[in-house]
């Protein structure tokens, strides 16, 4: 390699870690904030640029949240209580029907043959019992005669008119009419008895015939329809089909067992509110109350089951459809409240920054309560209308300044674009732009200037 080339390459190098050192001079130089401006205080002691907000009093809800199952009020599956042919169907599967609405009609003739059968054994049983009722009349008319005869006979004997034998022919004659009589009395009872059952097995085929005609039990939505028009349906055996009551609904859902005595004390006097809101693409909350609490606690999971009753007038909530549930247990009054941004986590617990009069920010320890939305209850180590920073906490340490000003013209403006950036010699929040000219000069003063030697 000629000896001149060598030395170029030399001269090149050298040059290469000259501009470097000068470069490095320069950023830590009065314009370029180094050290400091990488902490993110805005440079020289120049304020930081922070959000705040006040802590504010106001009632806070309670609540518990939790995925519930939405259950029909009542379900009832349809089905025929008599075997017979399917004749007619009146809805289409889905209509909303309400209660005593013909939804089925099974061939009524074979009940109505039934039901003419047994009028007319109800009327020949009401036949023998007038029958049996006037012979009860003619044998009682002559017992009573048998008897009379009888009792003359007798007095005839004391007078020694008639024989005693004569006498014991009528009284025997007035005994046999007196059983006569007695069998006509229980034969009428029996006739009676009969008349009873034929007037039930008339009320039967009455009800069979009625069971021809299938009706809605309760207001609601039917379901799928399993059954065709010719179908043959078996008694109380066939399903045709399901009735599902949707105004009002049931929100089924468990909470902790922990939160069970606030439950008890709040669901005989005053039922707690429960909101609940379906998974779909319209997702307007509904508003029920608590209205069942299970008589055990699940032992594997320590929760409780719970159901709240819907309304639901405009049938937002659907049989089987899952919901996000909201069970307000009670509302904490005048509760103080900052923005959850505004809560920082460190080695001795949570904290916030509080801003000064002074403009400075100091590092307060608080203890949390409820998360509510964005906001966190505070239940110490803060008083009504204090100012707490809500965005910035990462360039703050107890006692810097802060400013609120986030224009271009603020003091704090250059601190927040160029404070993070002061390890590239690119200047701090004091002196805006400060450290760039010496970047300019460095570069200068290196290899750029010598290269043509």
């Amino acid at each position: 390699m000629p000896r001149w080339v060598s030395a170029h390459i030399l001269w090149v190098g050298v040059a290469a870690a000259a501009a470097g050192c000068t470069s490095n001079t320069s950023a830590a130089g009065p314009g370029g904030g180094g050290g400091r401006g990488g902490r993110g205080r805005g440079g020289d002691g120049g304020p930081a640029p922070v959000v705040t907000a006040k802590a504010t009093e106001k009632d806070v809800p309670v609540d518990l949240a939790a995925i519930g199952n939405v259950e029909a009020y009542a379900s009832i599956s349809i089905r025929s209580q008599i075997t017979g042919q399917l004749q007619e169907i009146a809805f289409h599967e889905g209509d909303f029907v309400k209660k005593g609405d013909l939804l089925f009609t099974i061939d009524r003739r074979p009940f109505e043959a039934a039901l003419a059968q047994a009028d007319a054994n109800l009327t020949r049983d009401k036949a023998l019992l007038a029958q049996s009722e006037a012979q009860l009349a003619r044998d009682a008319s002559n017992a009573e005669y048998q008897q009379l005869s009888a009792e003359r006979q007798a007095q005839l004997v004391q007078r020694g008119i008639i024989s005693r034998d004569v006498s014991e022919q009528a009284r025997a004659q007035a005994d046999a009419t007196a059983a006569v009589v007695k069998a006509d009395r229980a034969a009428i009872e029996s006739a009676r008895a009969q008349l009873v059952a034929q007037q039930a097995a008339v009320d039967a085929a009455r009800v069979s015939l009625g069971y021809t005609d299938i009706r809605s039990p309760i207001d609601g939505r039917t379901g799928n329809l399993s059954v065709k028009v010719g179908s043959l349906v078996t008694a109380n055996n066939t399903e045709l089909i399901t009735v599902a009551r949707v105004e009002p609904v049931y929100v089924t859902f468990s909470v902790p067992a922990t939160h069970l005595p606030t439950i008890k004390r709040h669901i005989t006097s005053d039922p707690l509110p429960v909101i609940a809101v379906p998974q779909d693409a319209e997702a307007t909350p509904a508003t029920g109350k608590l209205t069942f609490v299970d008589n055990a606690v699940d032992m594997t999971t320590d929760t409780i089951k719970l159901k709240a009753t819907f309304d639901n007038k405009d049938r937002r909530l659907w049989p089987g459809q899952f919901a996000r549930v909201t069970l307000r247990l009670a509302t904490l009054p005048h509760a103080l409240v900052v923005p959850s941004q505004a809560v920082q986590t460190g080695q001795d617990g949570q904290y916030v920054f509080v801003v000064k009069p002074d403009s400075t920010v100091e590092q307060r320890t608080i203890t949390p309560g409820q998360r509510v939305a964005d906001d966190i209850v505070v239940q110490k180590g803060l008083e009504a209308g204090e100012t707490v920073v809500t965005e910035g906490q990462l360039r703050l340490e107890p006692g810097s300044r802060v400013t609120t000003d986030l224009s271009p013209r603020g003091g704090g403006a250059s601190g927040r674009g160029r404070g993070g950036r002061g390890n590239r010699g690119q200047g701090g929040g004091g002196q805006p732009g400060g450290g760039q000219p010496g970047a300019q000069t460095g570069a200068g003063q290196s290899g750029a200037g010598r290269a043509p030697q």
